[in-house]
């Protein structure tokens, strides 16, 4: 690590071993009275699993780049929460950990959010595997409900390549979100890469469908968040939306608003 970076490093490093409160009367290391509070370095080295020594340098600026091996150790001693650990890893010049699975469940502000938009907008919430996690009543009406029945149906990769794709979509349109769903399922693949569903997702698509195949087939990774979409409304008809994907990043939830053009 560059000088600078190696002392800003060790300045949060000392900053959060002095938060941490000291270990209790049977651990080791807290026999002698305290002249300042939090843990010691040996204390916290011994809980990091390296030696005290290294970890010193570690607090002086004066160590090479620890590993992401020590990273993870270190920031599993001093307790640090997922927004303090990406930070951690970035002030070490380390990309942080990618979550081994998106969080399941939709934040209460999130969901007051959407129901808020109720009779305005439609938005939907989809999580790291691209699963529909939430929509509200506009987004129900426009999309229809959250399908609750199958393993895939609540995927919007999956959902790309039915017949109800095509009646909201249209042939263009089906054919153009068909790329892009196969593009998200390559980079959730790349983000979760053992993860057994995203896997499972992938054969069955293969297998039973040539419009998937087809796309699959180009290779590409899905950068775009934003998009002119046109859908068909079940009683308005053609309707014209500029979609806007929003990331929660803590919990990898993507929220997609719909703003109707024009």
């Amino acid at each position: 690590m560059p000088t600078e970076t190696r002392a800003d490093f060790a300045t949060y490093l000392r900053s959060r071993r002095d938060k941490m409160a000291a270990p209790g009367p049977g651990s080791s290391g807290a026999t002698t009275r305290r002249r300042v509070p939090g843990m010691r370095r040996q204390e916290l080295a011994e809980a990091a699993g390296i030696s005290v020594e290294y970890y010193t340098r570690l607090e002086q600026g004066r160590a090479p780049r620890p590993s992401r091996e020590v990273l993870t150790a270190l920031a599993r001693a001093v307790g640090l929460t997922v927004a303090e650990r990406n930070h951690f890893f970035r002030l070490a010049g380390e990309l942080p950990p990618e979550p081994l699975a998106p969080d399941s469940e939709l934040r209460p502000g999130l969901r007051r959010l959407l129901h808020s938009l109720d009779d305005t907008v439609p938005v939907t919430v989809h999580d790291g595997r691209l699963d529909v996690v939430a929509r509200n009543a506009a987004a129900t009406e426009l999309l229809g409900p959250v399908p609750t029945d199958g393993r895939f149906r609540r995927n919007i990769v999956w959902q790309g390549f039915t017949a109800h794709a095509r009646a909201v979509l249209g042939h263009k349109g089906a054919h153009e979100y068909g790329r892009w769903a196969a593009a998200e399922l390559r980079a959730a693949m790349a983000r979760y890469p053992g993860d057994e569903y995203l896997r499972s997702l992938l054969a069955d698509l293969s297998t039973n469908s040539a419009a998937f195949r087809s796309s699959w087939a180009r290779g590409e990774v899905s950068v775009a968040q934003s998009a002119e979409k046109h859908l068909y409304h079940p009683t308005r008809g053609w309707q014209v939306f500029q979609s806007e994907m929003l990331h929660d990043a803590e919990r990898d939830h993507w929220v997609v608003i719909y703003a109707p053009a024009g």
